[in-house]
């Protein structure tokens, strides 16, 4: 997919290398790369998934990385709703006399 200057995007960078990581690190920490994912508007003219760009964030970072999505959307996920949390407020209510 091709992405142009001021299209909001996801990139992705390794930041440290599971040999760069710390010492102090727990042994299973210690064996994956340290990974940051991030969105930004593109600014480069234009790009495609893969390229190396530069993004500006929302809080006005300039940072780079590799091109991995274009308009990104939010897939935020809390998972199945638990019945027993849903009479909660009510039965509070209740018990507090209101």
């Amino acid at each position: 997919m091709k992405a142009v200057k001021g299209d909001w995007v996801r990139i992705y960078k390794v930041i440290l290398t599971s040999k760069e990581r710390g010492k102090k690190l727990p042994e299973d920490t210690k064996k994956v790369p340290l990974e940051m994912w991030d969105k930004g508007f593109l600014q480069s003219s234009e790009a495609v998934i893969g390229d190396i760009v530069e993004v500006e964030t929302i809080i006005g970072r300039n940072i780079t990385g590799k091109l991995v999505e274009v308009n990104p959307v939010f897939d935020i996920n809390y998972g199945n709703g638990i019945t027993e949390t849903l009479y909660i407020g009510r039965q509070l209510r209740e018990m507090l006399g209101e």
